[in-house]
């Protein structure tokens, strides 16, 4: 049964999504832009079942108590030491690792920056940062799927726009979501914070040509990624290889960018597998 668990870190609180019992093993599970820790309520379900603690955060910026004003807030470096204090608070010395989009993001970062806490890495949609830079940088396809960050780097105005007939363009992002899940992406965007905080992501990461200081991968890695992914495209996954130094996994799937709704039985087949042939016991 899943329950929302409330971590306070220094001056913020994280609205936390919890399932399983705290004394297994633990996968913390990071959500991209723009959902919740909602997206991962069946997957939870499932591994924890399996005999794991299952935590996924809202993060930065959508819990309600820890969304700080402030593009500086919300660098890949702070964003990963959430991860971090959130594990620590819930005394999870090493735990599986898993993100979509933006959580995918930040979860190469803190798998780089701290492998001896990782004992599995899984990354929905997004490769490795450098990967994803290149295909950005050299690839036709690349730079027209990323066209919509220099937008998101804009101030006020996509903020206007994206709020416009109750987020109209994000609930045709959630197409396929569930009204359940709908109704949790609507609060919480709903907020008056936290679509700014949101989009400062980008602004913080993206803006003056900000390189994430990650290399080489040395921990056991699944990537799964859709043929169809409006915002990542082939040569960015397939840049990924060089920088896999561990066990490397990459499953190609035919489907978009939301896996986890239109992709879910081949997603979590692929997962299951993958975290509990590094589980240990």
């Amino acid at each position: 049964m899943q329950r929302i668990k409330h971590i306070k870190i220094g001056d913020m609180e994280f609205d936390c999504r919890v399932a399983g019992d705290q004394k297994n093993q633990a996968i913390i599970l990071l959500h991209g832009f723009p959902e919740t820790s909602f997206m991962w309520t069946r997957l939870m379900d499932k591994l924890a079942a399996l005999g794991f603690y299952c935590l996924a955060p809202d993060m930065r910026g959508y819990s309600q108590y820890a969304c700080p004003k402030g593009v500086k807030n919300y660098t890949v470096e702070k964003l990963s030491e959430d991860i971090l204090n959130i594990a620590d608070a819930v005394q999870a010395d090493k735990f599986h690792l898993i993100g979509h989009d933006w959580g995918a993001g930040i979860g190469w970062n803190v798998v780089y920056q701290h492998p001896e806490r990782i004992l599995s890495w899984t990354a929905l949609s997004v490769p490795h940062s450098r990967a994803l830079g290149k295909a950005i940088k050299t690839d036709p396809e690349q730079k027209k799927k990323s066209r919509y960050i220099g937008w998101f780097l804009l101030p006020f105005i996509p903020e206007i726009i994206i709020r416009r007939n109750n987020f109209e363009k994000f609930r045709k992002l959630w197409k396929h979501s569930s009204q359940e899940e709908l109704d949790n992406y609507l609060t919480v965007f709903g907020r008056k914070q936290t679509l700014t905080a949101a989009l400062n992501y980008y602004r913080a990461n993206f803006r003056g040509g900000n390189k994430w200081p990650i290399g080489e991968i040395t921990i056991a890695t699944l990537l799964i990624w859709g043929k169809n992914d409006l915002a990542i495209g082939a040569a960015a996954v397939a840049n990924n290889p060089k920088y896999m130094k561990g066990d490397y996994t990459f499953l190609a799937l035919e489907g978009g960018h939301w896996l986890m709704q239109t992709n879910y039985p081949e997603v979590e087949k692929a997962v299951v597998g993958h975290v509990t042939k590094y589980k240990t016991y």
